[in-house]
């Protein structure tokens, strides 16, 4: 047994590189800034209630020229927002006109949200959204779509303990190695079915642009939820926006030398009929991060381990569409594909997995298949502090631990709200050594263009696959779904 500790991994930004997300920005801007093809005018169409579209403007309108840091003795762990706009290193702007704007009344969410909480009244209120979608759709070329829950809808759906209805924030993150609850969601279902329109949304709870409006609490004390800083929400809320336009405001730095490689995440969800275990595919292309979707085949749970798994036929179908809509991108195909699944690879799938490299000529020897789980080992130092973010356990057996989030050295601190849980990872078949993978899989957590804080617990391979199965659910066999991670984040 022995641990090690990986320093932090550099990103790559527009004129230069840092470890840091914000600070790359701020000081380099965004990976794509000089590229004719990178969005400078992003145009926003804002759909919610008068007072939330007037919230969200006006927050936006006050961000454009900067929101100050947060006052704090680890200033790198909360620096200032720096502003958007012509000449500023975030050079893309947001046009913010009435045409792009569309009021609903607040009479229709205060009657729905007396009502039960059924899939019929989420159904509902979804359709709020999607009649002014389609009309802006009709009248208006938008870029990205904003759905803006108005407070008594906040407070609807916090009714159950696990609802996830806001695109940005710091939550807390389970990998557990199940599969994707049926159960309906607003945000998955407005997301799903706003697809047909062809254009990316981003929900935003009022909250974020008024602190006045937090929820309660789940705790005996009733007191108001904790929120992320100001300038912090401001950050996260950019960067998504820039990406779910067409932008890039990141990138993994690869080395000259270092094989062309296609990372692909395997997750699984279940039918809302709850009647089939399907597959969710994420792959992300390259260093670049270009994430596309996949649906796969019917996975079954495996009487002898419990665990989730697809038929050798499956797992062969699965690979062989990803490197397909690969070649298809690139005119190639990789010269190493790295396959993180969200349970341990069984021999079938093994199996059908090569059996698709030898038909695409890349060779078995530079193919790495890896399970990565939660773990719960769990190592301590000798002080208050948990690990650091990087601390490697290679535990002499076949699984391996890996501190994703934990103490940082950047921020003087460790940032997280919670004892923070390490990942566990098996090198199920593979040509890479655990360090060097693990190394990988530190750096792919890096790749959430949701969150700029950079200590991500998951890489992004099984983050997109899980969130694209919790969007998949709601579309049939031969219902048409956008290809691209943008839509579903």
């Amino acid at each position: 047994m022995k641990t090690e500790f990986f320093h932090e991994p550099e990103l790559e930004f527009g004129t230069g590189r840092h470890i840091d997300i914000k600070f790359g920005l701020m000081n380099y801007g965004p990976f794509d800034f000089d590229n004719h093809l990178a969005p400078k005018k992003i145009k926003l169409g804002i759909i919610g209630t008068p007072e939330t579209i007037e919230g969200i403007v006006t927050w936006l309108e006050k961000s454009r020229t900067g929101i100050p840091a947060k006052p704090s003795k680890r200033p790198n762990l909360f620096p200032r927002f720096p502003g958007f706009g012509e000449e500023m290193p975030l050079c893309a702007d947001f046009v913010l006109d009435s045409q792009l704007q569309r009021a609903i009344s607040p009479n229709y969410f205060d009657e729905l949200c007396q009502r039960p909480k059924t899939g019929e009244v989420i159904q509902k209120i979804a359709q709020l959204y999607l009649d002014e979608i389609e009309y802006l759709t009709e009248k208006t070329t938008v870029d990205v779509f904003v759905c803006a829950f108005p407070f008594v809808l906040a407070q609807f759906l916090e009714q159950d303990e696990d609802e996830v209805d806001d695109d940005i924030g710091d939550y807390h993150e389970t990998l557990e190695p199940v599969a994707t609850s049926p159960k309906f969601i607003l945000h998955d279902l407005l997301k799903a079915q706003a697809m047909r329109f062809r254009k990316p949304t981003q929900i935003i709870r009022p909250s974020t642009y008024d602190e006045s409006k937090r929820l309660k609490s789940k705790t005996k004390s009733g007191n108001k939820r904790s929120l992320q800083d100001e300038a912090t929400r401001v950050w996260n809320l950019y960067t998504a926006l820039y990406y779910k336009a067409g932008g890039t405001p990141w990138r993994l730095i690869r080395n000259a030398s270092e094989l062309s490689a296609c990372y692909i995440g395997v997750s699984f969800y279940k039918t809302l009929d709850e009647a089939s275990l399907l597959t969710s595919t994420a792959q992300v292309f390259n260093e670049r991060g270009e994430g596309v979707v996949l649906r796969g085949g019917t996975a079954q749970i495996s009487k002898n381990d419990k665990q989730i798994h697809l038929s050798a036929e499956n797992a062969y179908n699965l690979l062989k569409n990803a490197l397909q809509i690969y070649q298809k991108e690139h005119r190639n195909f990789p010269a190493r594909v790295v396959i993180h699944k969200s349970s341990k690879h069984s021999i079938d799938e093994i199996t059908g997995f090569e059996e698709a490299l030898r038909g695409s000529s890349i060779e078995p020897e530079l193919t790495d298949f890896v399970s990565v789980t939660g773990s719960d080992t769990k190592l301590f130092r000798g002080n208050r502090y948990p690990p650091l973010r990087g601390t490697f356990w290679d535990t002499g057996g076949e699984s391996f631990v890996l501190y994703t989030r934990g103490s940082v050295d950047f921020f003087s601190t460790y940032p997280g709200l919670y004892v923070p849980m390490p990942l566990g990872f098996r090198c199920d078949r593979v040509a890479q050594t655990p360090t060097s993978l693990a190394q990988e899989i530190l750096a792919l957590t890096k790749m959430n263009w949701n969150n700029t804080q950079f200590d991500g617990g998951q890489p992004i391979t099984i983050r997109c696959a899980r969130q694209v199965g919790q969007i998949l659910k709601y579309f049939g066999p031969n219902d048409h779904y956008e290809p691209y991670y943008r839509f579903y984040m």
